[in-house]
């Protein structure tokens, strides 16, 4: 397989299965800008796995982001409210070969986030609602089979913060054809997660911040195929189905009816359906129309049955400044129709059978624009000594990024994210 479809696939992979775990696995991930999850990387782990071929070197990935949003419609408190929040998320992602063939990789990290929108559980500041925590541990084993040409992997992984845990299994496969310019691959996640129901305190009814747990379960199936149509030219088609079921319900999520108004206690906590199947397809283009410049173009089209379809544009346009230096401006537009379970603050009717107020079901549009840029001298940028037997590591590339996110609801976000990448032979 050519080593250039190898990492244009590699990136796709990425690219798409990370958003579609960020969605499934645990309360939805405070860093989510765009829609669809978590930004994303093109370090390699368990559910997008190293290239076992690479087996001379064992690679260390050390990444981390800084996110801070701001808006006025938070669902705490009904759709309307602070959305104020930051987060820091320091991650480690290390992939380590046993022989020519076969390679272990682990994801090691926590996501650290204060919210003010969270802190109006309890209806007071400073409640332990405000920050919290999640750890989480991701694990995988890939293997090049003896034809050298397919790749199949197995991975499994937990996350756990104060009001829920996750537990997933993984496994994926990839099959490229013998002059390398195709490539198949398929890749299945499955989560078990159980999430501790808390509820705003006007409306508990044993008098305890907890009052029990329920479960979710979280199916996730992604399969990409990639074809080099010229020297230039190269395309993807992918889809990631996603079918959940259990609690899908935020239980401190207030909604706020029309008839009996926003009195303190006359609200209800929010209710969805407890089935939800996603249906999104992709479509990711790369054409080099010089050996300084890239284009990078993706569409994808979504829809689910809680009623929402929407349309995402990505573009990105990589130049290399020098051999070693590549800037790489981006943007993302997002348009997307609201779910039938969701209204506005005071504007749901209490014969609704589900309700939510929550804007990440609502209709909106939003852009992201940012800017990137890579440093990946030759040789690395040093080489020091490590203290495993006195081998010596390369700290061999830097990628530093920065997005601004602005939604029509009036959300705005700011995002910086680093990547340093280390080898050691």
């Amino acid at each position: 397989m050519s080593s250039t479809l190898r990492f244009f696939t590699a990136c796709l992979a990425t690219a798409l299965l990370l958003p579609t775990q960020a969605w499934a696995q645990a309360t939805p991930t405070p860093n989510r800008v765009d829609g669809y999850g978590a930004p994303t990387t093109t370090a390699a782990g368990p559910a997008n796995p190293a290239n076992p071929a690479n087996h001379g070197e064992t690679e260390l990935n050390i990444l981390t982001s800084y996110y801070s949003q701001d808006g006025n419609k938070g669902a705490v408190e009904g759709g309307t409210g602070t959305q104020q929040l930051t987060d820091l998320t320091p991650t480690i992602i290390l992939n380590v070969p046993l022989d020519s063939a076969t390679r272990i990789s682990a994801n090691l990290g926590l996501d650290y986030y204060a919210s003010a929108s969270t802190d109006r559980i309890d209806q007071v500041t400073s409640s332990p609602s405000s920050s919290d925590t999640r750890f989480h541990l991701d694990l995988g084993l890939t293997r090049q089979l003896a034809d050298k040409r397919t790749i199949v992997g197995i991975g499994a992984g937990a996350s756990t913060e104060y009001d829920y845990r996750s537990f997933n299994v993984a496994a994926s496969w990839a099959r490229a054809s013998a002059d390398g310019n195709r490539e198949l691959s398929i890749a299945a996640q499955a989560f078990f997660d159980q999430a501790t129901l808390i509820r705003p305190e006007e409306l508990r009814t044993n008098g305890r911040r907890e009052d029990g747990t329920d479960t979710r379960q979280s199916y996730n199936l992604n399969i990409v195929y990639a074809q080099v149509l010229s020297q230039r030219l190269q395309v993807a088609v992918s889809t990631e189905l996603v079918a959940q079921r259990g609690l899908l319900s935020t239980p401190f999520h207030r909604v706020y009816f029309k008839e009996t108004g926003d009195a303190l206690g006359k609200a209800k906590t929010e209710l969805l359906p407890r089935q939800r199947y996603k249906y999104p397809v992709g479509l990711r283009l790369t054409y080099y129309t010089t050996d300084l410049v890239q284009v990078r173009g993706f569409y994808r089209f979504y829809n689910d049955n809680f009623g929402i379809t929407a349309h995402t544009f990505e573009l990105e346009t990589p130049v290399k400044v020098t051999p070693f230096f590549v800037l790489y401006p981006f943007y993302r537009y997002h348009t997307q129709s609201a779910a039938t379970y969701f209204a506005p603050y005071l504007q749901h009717s209490t014969a609704d059978t589900y309700y939510t107020s929550d804007y990440d079901l609502a209709g909106f549009s939003a852009n992201k624009l940012g800017l990137g840029l890579r440093y990946s001298p030759v040789y690395g940028l040093s080489r020091f000594k490590t203290p495993f037997g006195g081998r010596v590591a390369k700290f061999k590339a830097l990628d530093l990024r920065y997005a601004y996110y602005r939604q029509s609801t009036g959300l705005t976000a700011s995002l910086i994210s680093a990547d340093l990448s280390f080898t050691m032979p």
